[in-house]
């Protein structure tokens, strides 16, 4: 989900901290980008938004103990947004979770801030020996529809997806039924079958080896 920007530099919005939310959420593979892309915009007559993500993750240097360490580790995403009438946003988010599947849905924990200085970051992540893994790259669009976030997009080097994600307040067995209801009712209407799902995560994919896809 998108969030609003504590205050501006040189006409950059700076993002504060976003505290922890409870993400449940879908994502699946898709065929014909093109007509979903129509679909989403003039069959449920949403708005889009375009985006482009960039994100490194982090992990501790070999022989640092890594405790309770979550295993997918500190993902560094620099985000660029641009809505309908041309406005252009950036920031630099900093994101660490824990996930967990529940009958094909993900549930994350997830604790996300902002900084205003990636490279710096980067450098403070380093001197505590963290080092850069894996990379992840999508843009797409998003789109909102009555409290689910759209997303279309392309990850390079896999293909095209629908992710679908509602936040929860907490993630009790009935919130998580019902949100699985209502993302499982929107991936139907959006003519996607459920075998499209993908219950793996994009880098798990991204390291698998060549023709372990889909």
């Amino acid at each position: 989900m998108e969030k609003k920007p504590n205050k501006t530099h040189k006409g950059i919005p700076i993002y504060y901290n976003h505290g922890m939310s409870i993400e449940i959420e879908l994502k699946a593979w898709v065929a014909y980008p093109e007509a979903l892309r129509n679909t989403l915009s003039t069959g449920l007559s949403l708005v889009s938004r375009t985006f482009e993500k960039e994100d490194t993750y982090w992990h501790p240097a070999s022989g640092i103990p890594t405790g309770s360490f979550p295993p997918s580790g500190i993902r560094i995403r620099k985000e660029i947004h641009t809505d309908t009438q041309g406005i252009f946003t950036q920031q630099v988010l900093i994101n660490y979770k824990t996930k967990e599947l529940r009958e094909g849905i993900e549930v994350n924990h997830e604790q996300e801030f902002s900084v205003s200085d990636g490279p710096l970051f980067e450098e403070l992540l380093r001197r505590l020996r963290f080092e850069p893994g894996i990379g992840k790259h999508k843009q797409g669009w998003a789109w909102d529809y009555e409290g689910i976030t759209v997303e279309l997009v392309q990850v390079s080097g896999l293909g095209w997806f629908v992710e679908l994600e509602i936040l929860g307040d907490n993630d009790r067995p009935e919130t998580v039924t019902a949100a699985r209801t209502r993302l499982l009712d929107l991936l139907h209407r959006l003519g996607i079958d459920r075998d499209k799902i993908e219950t793996r995560y994009y880098t798990e994919l991204l390291t698998r080896p060549p023709g372990g896809l889909p």
